[in-house]
């Protein structure tokens, strides 16, 4: 069994779900105040319930992300037990990028030791169900480029992201 609740952010409404071994999912805005119900399909064993305090601060490291602080969620516990090995490697180096920054999915296939896997990368990170804790905007395509973003919004919401944290290149986008 799973808990969940959504929370407002600058952004929109958010929703986060969690059990026993920390953190299961994070879910961005959807169309029409959907959250719940996307949350709730992601994790149909989860019940709506008041989150404890670990994931009430991680909730807070969240909104203070999207008000342009830069907040340590390194230390937020995720539960990565039903995550592929491939995708957990993905997402520890994902973590790793430091706010405001960004990274390409070569780079990232690289460091894996696969220089050929940026495909795969960017497959990994479409299946990321913790976006912003495990910072996937900050993954871009060759040359700079934006590449896909899984979320309701797609790339215009990656762009908005990486505006909020001030990433190089990205000022222009003023959400």
């Amino acid at each position: 069994m799973h808990g969940a609740t959504l929370f407002e952010t600058p952004i929109g409404r958010c929703g986060i779900a969690w059990g026993a071994r920390g953190i299961v999912g994070v879910q961005l805005p959807e169309p029409a105040g959907s959250e719940r119900g996307r949350l709730l399909q992601r994790f149909p064993d989860a019940c709506e319930t008041r989150p404890p305090a670990d994931v009430e601060a991680a909730i807070g490291r969240i909104v203070a992300l999207l008000e342009g602080q830069a907040p340590d969620l390194d230390s937020i516990g995720l539960d990565m037990s039903a995550v592929p090995e491939f995708d957990r490697r993905v997402y520890e180096i994902t973590r790793a990028i430091p706010h405001g920054t960004t990274r390409s999915y070569g780079e990232i296939a690289a460091d894996l030791g696969d220089p050929g896997a940026a495909r795969a990368v960017g497959q990994a990170l479409g299946r990321n169900p913790f976006p912003i804790i495990v910072p996937c905007h900050r993954v871009l395509a060759a040359a700079g480029r934006p590449g896909g973003f899984s979320a309701h919004g797609g790339v215009a919401t990656k762009l908005r992201l990486l505006a909020i944290e001030g990433a190089p290149g990205n000022a222009e986008f003023d959400f």
